[in-house]
Parts: C-alpha cells; structure tokens; sequence
C-alpha cells in the first residue's frame, strides 16, 4: 500500500456524514485520518458508515485523545491550522508530502489558544464577506486537493 500522501486531522468533530465524506476523500487521495478528543457521533453510526460507502476498508484511521498527544508522537512533522480567524491564504502556503492538515468541530472551529500559540500555521480558505464558514467536508477537500496539485503526489 502506498505511504499517506497527507494526514486529515479532525479535533472533535460532530457531524457524522462530514466524517463518512472525509474517508471516502481520504481513500481517493490516499491520506490518512486522524481523529482528536471526543467525537460528536459513534463511528459505527449508520450515518457515517453511508456516507463513507464501502470506501473504509481503503483508509487508515488513527484516534487519539488529544491535538498534544499527536503532536508529540509526530514532532518533526508539519501543522497547518484551517481557521477563518487569520488572512494567510491555504494557496500561499507551500505544502509537503506528510503534512499535517487540521480542522476543528464543525460548530466552533479550532480553540483560539492553540491558533494564537501556531499563528504562523494558520490557513484560512476565502470566503465572501459575511459569510461565517465552509461545510467542513467541503473545506477539507479544497485544502488536499491543493496540496496534492503543489506537490504531484497522485
């Protein structure tokens, strides 16, 4: 099996179909998905499992208790925060095979205390004015295809 061209990272997230449309693009982009702290749903939600198809069985899902806990067993690699809460385009960064890309609960997004302390890791996708966010789903798929476009790696 080829290596993880990107590892998804959702930190809490809450909607059950979003996550089922995650595995299904981590499976076609050959990422991996990484699921932080609590989830919003149990991932044998039918839910879930509908909106992932038969594509599960083709995606690495790792969990862990908290955003810390990955970071340290992953500590030379990259963080990229997806927020709406910075100016930093996800087109002006350039990304590398094995990055890290991390989105927060659909809801509330990212806590600000670890925007603040990664600032300089902080994406944001536009948006028109006025417009509060993305589908998580969505926004997710943007940013990997991104990626993968800068780095080739599909």
């Amino acid at each position: 099996m080829k290596q993880s061209n990107f590892h998804i990272v959702l930190v809490e997230p809450e909607i059950p179909q979003n996550t089922g449309n995650i595995v299904r693009l981590c499976a076609c982009t050959s990422c991996d998905l990484f699921l932080v702290g609590k989830l919003g749903f149990i991932l044998d939600d039918k839910r879930v499992k509908r909106s992932g198809l038969d594509y599960w069985d083709s995606v690495t899902i790792h969990r862990y208790d908290s955003l810390e806990e990955l970071k340290e067993e992953y500590k030379t690699s990259n963080f990229y925060y997806l927020t709406t809460k910075v100016e930093k385009k996800y087109t002006d960064n350039r990304f590398k095979e094995g990055d890290f890309l991390v989105f927060g609960p659909e809801t509330r997004g990212l806590d600000e205390k670890l925007l603040w302390e990664n600032k300089e890791s902080c994406l944001t996708i536009p948006m028109a004015e006025g417009q509060r966010s993305l589908n998580l789903s969505n926004s997710v798929a943007i940013v990997v295809y991104e990626a993968i476009r800068q780095t080739s790696c599909l």
